[in-house]
């Protein structure tokens, strides 16, 4: 039964993402059925659901306006190959390097991408261009909206907008809106454009065939393939981080990989394209009672059965129906709540990754977005690292309990917090500067957990003028890490510092020296 319920959401969806990857619908429906059967019965997680999703389909519209379907199933082939390799050297862990906010960026990137790539199908009109934002501005010349198309898109819209909840859980509203749809075409002859025809066979006229194959071919693709293999990596992953907080039992990260792998490996070759745990389709299962992968393989078994019994019917759906159920798809994909959260709280940092990654995600591609999302990430931190606390405290030996002493006076403690590395350098420097009049001056290094050389030739250069000055200088608090790298400075000659556990204990030491 959760088999069952869960082909009924995929079905429209499978269908949709066919058409809106730039294949057809039948490339979907083969994906769904492939992917449900192979990659559901090696998973990581009995509740994971594979398939095509919006977020594939909105980087193979880019590939396939360049390479066209057939460089799509050779990208597949490889990408299959990076996710199986990935998940034998056991680098299921990788998607936790990306930051929250990059993650959320590029799914509202790619759900913009998804809704800009149905305007065509919505309105009845044709747009030209390699990727969503030339064939957006392409319609400044060349936007002819037909209005039966427009018309049956938006009706299904507001369908789909305003169907009650309550009813979702016994019938999808995507499943019913395309059924509507279909039964309004048929019977009244609209004249709108039609999903065409759908095979009653798993195999499908282009596919890819091992003769194809060649280290040019391979090499021109490889680009494209990584992009769809690490979308494929954050999109399976996330899922079952996702579903295993469902259900309790967690995901054999490595393991969904090589499911991953295998699946998208042998789908090229009946004709279809990239696949990978889609989040909705997963938590329909859990939600329907899946407790075995019998769930996900019963899923593909129905939809190969509606595919065999209901294709003549199922080519009479109207792209414009197809267009409004990923128009809605799309909104939902946003993190609304997440994205709400972050321009609450003014998180500027989580803001710019957000908007960063969503913008190049739709000018560039998914690879560059993740990269260039992963790369501000690292600079906010190292520059949010970079600062350091510095706070200078006069010694009071009346507060320590012990009797004054006219040698302890022009004494000093300097207390540092964060790590002294090379952008910290600048603000160290300015705060030694001032000290160097003093008589002594106690640094303690308790919250410093690391030091680079830059900062330790800042210590070794104070250290030249104080003796100059004749100043005492007696390092306290030191981290093992910290203690091993300016261990040098106090081995030079009689003259250099001393270090002691802690600054109470370098107090009371000299004290008894006065």
């Amino acid at each position: 039964m959760a088999g069952l319920t869960v082909a009924a959401v995929a079905l429209p969806l499978a269908l949709a993402f066919g058409v809106s990857s730039g294949a057809d619908a039948a490339a979907g429906m083969i994906t769904a059925i492939i992917a449900g059967t192979v990659i559901g019965s090696l998973s990581g997680g009995f509740y994971q659901i594979s398939g095509p999703t919006g977020a594939m389909a909105a980087i193979l519209t880019g590939i396939i306006a360049v390479q066209g379907l057939s460089g799509v199933l050779v990208a597949t082939f490889i990408a299959g190959a990076i996710l199986l390799l990935a998940g034998l050297f056991k680098l299921g862990n990788l998607t936790s390097f990306i930051p929250a906010p990059v993650i959320t960026g590029f799914t509202s990137g790619i759900a913009i991408i998804i809704a800009l790539g149905q305007i065509d199908n919505f309105f009845g009109t044709t747009s030209v261009g390699e990727n969503a934002l030339t064939r957006l501005f392409s319609y400044n010349s060349n936007f002819n909206p037909d209005l039966p198309t427009f018309l049956l898109g938006l009706l299904i819209l507001l369908l789909l907008i305003f169907y009650p909840k309550k009813w979702a859980h016994v019938l999808p509203a995507s499943l019913v809106a395309i059924i509507l749809a279909t039964l309004a075409s048929i019977i009244f002859k609209l004249p709108v454009a039609k999903v065409g025809k759908i095979p009653t066979s798993l195999i499908t006229g282009e596919r890819l065939h091992f003769s194809t194959l060649n280290f040019a071919l391979l090499k021109q693709l490889f680009l494209p393939a990584v992009s769809i293999a690490m979308l494929g990596m954050i999109e399976s992953l996330l899922c079952g981080a996702s579903a295993g907080r469902m259900t309790g039992k967690d995901l054999d990260s490595n393991q969904e990989l090589v499911a991953q792998g295998i699946g998208n490996m042998i789908l090229p070759f009946f004709g279809g394209i990239p696949a990978t745990a889609a989040i909705a389709r997963t938590s329909v299962a859990i939600k329907s009672g899946a407790q075995t992968r019998l769930a996900g393989i019963f899923h593909a078994f129905f939809l190969f059965l509606s595919m065999i019994l209901f294709a003549p019917i199922m080519s009479q759906i109207p792209m414009a129906a197809l267009a409004s159920v990923l128009l809605v798809t799309s909104w939902r994909m946003h993190e609304w709540s997440t994205i709400k959260t972050m321009l609450h709280q003014k998180n500027r940092t989580a803001i710019l990754l957000f908007f960063a990654t969503m913008l190049s995600t739709i000018i560039f591609d998914l690879s560059i977005a993740i990269v260039l999302g992963i790369i501000l990430g690292c600079i906010f931190f190292i520059a949010k690292s970079a600062k350091i606390s510095i706070t200078t405290e006069e010694v009071d030996w009346r507060r320590m309990d012990l009797p004054y002493s006219e040698a302890g006076t022009d004494w000093a403690v300097i207390y540092i917090t964060g790590p002294l590395f090379f952008m910290s350098a600048n603000q160290l420097k300015k705060e030694l500067d001032q000290a160097i009049g003093r008589k002594g001056i106690i640094f303690s290094l308790r919250g410093v957990p690391s030091i680079d050389l830059t900062a330790r030739d800042i210590f070794a250069d104070y250290l030249s003028v104080a003796r100059l000055n004749d100043q005492r200088v007696i390092f306290t608090s030191m981290q093992p890490e910290v203690k091993a790298q300016l261990k040098h400075l106090w081995e030079k000659d009689a003259h250099s510092p001393v270090h002691h556990p802690t600054v109470a204990h370098a107090l009371t030491t000299l004290h008894q020296e006065f």
